[in-house]
């Protein structure tokens, strides 16, 4: 062989060899690559075993919205399915290895018919096999228990509200997250699993509240879901509040299906959001121990298709559940108020207001899981001090107008009744002239009376004048400081009325009553012994 050749050949031979080393090298990080990854997936699946044994909650920082055209979880008693005329695609951004359902979007469990796209986009990218990554904690600080004592609590809710959005809000305000898990827990529920995080919308980073299932649910009856809630050994504000949310949805949707109520089946999914959302809801305002008051709620509009045929927006039993609370057109094809949230309001609200007379402490925001188009998709709820006139009253105004219209009364009887009005103890009494309807000439007949004067004094209008019913509007007044002083007339001693304050110079009344008898007492005109009374009182400040 020549020397030239056999220089090729060692050089072959090196080439080989390194090409020899550098395959070896990659066969050993590919190795330990894959013992990394095999380890991996053992210490996941020990942590979501341990995870998943019970209903734990964890938080995520970060967006965790499935875009559902549905934000609330839904409980109907009837079998449903769902049907959409649009590609409904879920886009994961991490691998899901936990191998459960996500219980939260849609628990309707019936078909819906609405103008926009179901996208179920996971904007998160986490690993689920370590239960509290990502964490950001609470917006403040934690209320004790018993905070919300003597204050109010108003939910604000312009987009509406569901079970989540309102155990979400009430952990924004302050409720410990333990609060919720702890109720839960007692109930001795498996096969789910709970998660805080948060949603931004519209720039307001809000609490978001899911129950995510690790395994199928039995249905449930209202009558077994009561055995259990009573089983549960939880507080007993906390068990009597969840019964009364569950019996106010159960009786709705017994009426509706004119069933008896123990008899009333939750969906198998809806189910399990439901008592999680009414039980947790009942502890976190057990908690607070505060008055609820909400504002006017906004009804969608649309239509669901069950097995019993097509149903209206909004759900038959959230019209029921409502029953007594104002509600307004919300102007969307979009299902605004959910069962488990009429159902709560609707069994502890104790009044609706736009906004309640209070000095604002504290507010918290939940979020439900859709993005509307029109409206931050939040709950908004308040705690604070009520404010005087409210906390006199428990209602908003010191004083009640009393009105009547009367086409039948003569102006004798009118006189009489006025009378008898002011002998009551009504403040001020008037009547005005009315045309009614068919052109008949009529008469106002109205009072102002002090609040807690307001029900004797109506009762005194029906009894002497001829009207079949009496109106009543809460009233505030600005009242100018007054008081009395008797003044020396060449007639007598004559009461005067003073009014002061930072309203002017003062008035001057002479009361006339006194002025009528001293002036037939001394056979003068009345004119002179009012003009005699102001002149004396002229000094009095």
């Amino acid at each position: 062989m020549s020397a030239r050749k056999k220089a090729e050949a060692k050089k072959g031979t090196a080439k080989k060899a390194a090409a020899k080393k550098v395959a070896s090298k990659k066969a050993e990080a590919k190795k330990v690559a894959a013992k990394k990854v095999a380890a991996k997936k053992v210490a996941s699946k020990k942590a979501h075993a341990h995870r998943h044994a019970h209903p734990h909650a964890h938080r995520h920082a970060h967006p965790h919205g499935h875009g559902h055209g549905h934000g609330h979880e839904h409980e109907h008693a009837h079998p449903h399915e769902h049907e959409h005329d649009h590609p409904h695609e879920h886009e994961h951004a991490h691998p899901h290895e936990h191998g459960h359902e996500h219980a939260h979007p849609h628990e309707h469990g019936h078909e819906h018919e609405h103008p926009h796209d179901h996208d179920h986009d996971h904007d998160h990218d986490h690993d689920h096999a370590h239960p509290h990554a990502h964490t950001r904690g609470p917006a403040q600080a934690p209320l004790p228990r018993g905070a919300g004592k003597g204050k109010i609590l108003f939910f604000d809710a312009p987009s509406g509200l569901a079970g989540d959005m309102v155990i979400a809000a009430l952990v924004d305000l302050g409720v410990p997250e333990s609060v919720i898990e702890d109720a839960v827990e007692r109930l001795k529920l498996t096969g789910f699993h709970l998660h805080f995080g948060t949603r931004e919308r519209s720039g307001i980073v809000a609490t978001s509240f899911d129950v995510h299932l690790d395994s199928k649910q039995p249905e449930r009856t209202w009558g077994a879901i009561r055995k259990m809630i009573q089983a549960a050994k939880l507080p007993s504000g906390v068990a009597s509040r969840a019964i009364a949310t569950f019996e106010r949805l159960a009786a709705s949707e017994a009426r509706v299906h004119r069933m008896p109520i123990d008899e009333v089946h939750f969906h198998e999914v809806g189910g399990v959001d439901a008592i999680v959302d009414v039980v947790g809801s009942a502890a976190a305002l057990d908690y607070l121990g505060a008055r609820l008051i909400v504002s006017p709620l906004p009804m969608g509009h649309g239509r669901t298709k069950a097995r019993h045929g097509v149903l209206p927006l909004p759900a038959p039993a959230v019209v029921e559940c409502l029953k007594g609370l104002p509600t307004y057109d919300g102007g969307i094809a979009f299902e605004l108020v959910t069962p488990t949230g009429a159902a709560i309001v609707g069994a502890h609200a104790t009044e609706s207001a736009r906004w309640p007379a209070m000095r604002p402490e504290r507010t918290g925001w939940g979020a439900g899981t859709a993005d509307l188009a029109d409206r931050p998709n939040l709950l908004r709820v308040v705690l604070g001090e009520p404010t005087e006139s409210a906390s006199r009253l428990g209602e908003r105004g010191s004083h009640v107008v009393l009105e009547a219209n009367l086409d039948d009364a003569t102006g004798e009887l009118l006189g009489t009744c006025i009378e008898s009005i002011l002998a009551a103890g009504a403040l001020d009494v008037w009547t005005a002239p009315l045309t009614m309807k068919k052109g008949r000439p009529g008469q106002l007949l109205g009072a102002l009376v002090e609040a807690s004067r307001a029900d004797e004094i109506a009762a005194v209008i029906l009894r002497e004048s001829t009207t079949l019913g009496v109106r009543r509007h809460l009233v505030d007044r600005v009242e100018r400081p007054r008081r009395i002083e008797e003044v020396s007339t060449p007639f007598g001693a004559i009461p005067v009325k003073i009014a002061g304050g930072p309203f002017g110079p003062p008035q001057r009344k002479p009361e006339l009553d006194a002025c009528v008898a001293a002036a037939r007492a001394h056979d003068v005109p009345v004119r002179q012994v009012i003009e005699a009374a102001v002149i004396a009182s002229a000094s009095l400040r």
